[in-house]
């Protein structure tokens, strides 16, 4: 009976065997073939993913980069901007004081020369008169009118001209 279990078992082995190889066959064909496909493509869109988010992080960095050199750019442009508009406000500045500058000269200028005209009519004015008062006294002094009174008003014209007033 040892010899029949024996047998026994050992027939049950192989067909144990058998039966193993036959299910880790069909295992193999039919489950662990999706299984191992399902795993592969799960792991292929995980790794996409990654890549994808790598991608991500690259184009933000990108992005980022890109932001801060407009940023700086706007920066640089306002500060030449403001440079501008400061200088043209000095030579705003400068060109209205050269101006006013100018026509205070101008307005000097004439001052002057109208009141050098008006000292010299009145020097003139003065002159007429002391003329005029001198024939007037000469000829109360005389008490008779003096003949020729243009030739001697034209004379005494000459002489006050001859007389310097200061």
């Amino acid at each position: 009976m040892d010899k029949l279990i024996q047998d026994f078992s050992y027939g049950l082995f192989i067909w144990q065997v058998l039966v193993f190889v036959l299910l880790i066959f069909l295992l193999r064909k039919f489950a662990w073939k999706p299984i191992l496909d399902a795993v592969n493509e799960r792991e292929e869109s995980i790794e996409g993913a990654l890549k994808s988010a790598e991608k991500a992080r690259e184009e933000m960095k990108s992005l980022q980069a890109n932001n801060e050199a407009v940023l700086k750019e706007a920066r640089e442009e306002r500060e030449r901007i403001l440079k501008e508009a400061r200088e043209m406000k000095n030579k705003m500045i400068a060109e209205a004081k050269d101006a006013a500058a100018a026509e205070a000269d101008k307005t000097i200028a004439s001052a002057k020369a109208a009141i050098e005209a008006e000292k010299t009519a009145a020097i003139a004015e003065l002159k007429n008169q002391a003329a005029s008062l001198s024939i007037d006294v000469a000829e109360k002094i005389l008490g008779q009118e003096l003949s020729a009174e243009n030739k001697q008003t034209a004379m005494i014209g000459k002489i006050i001209e001859d007389v310097k007033f200061n």
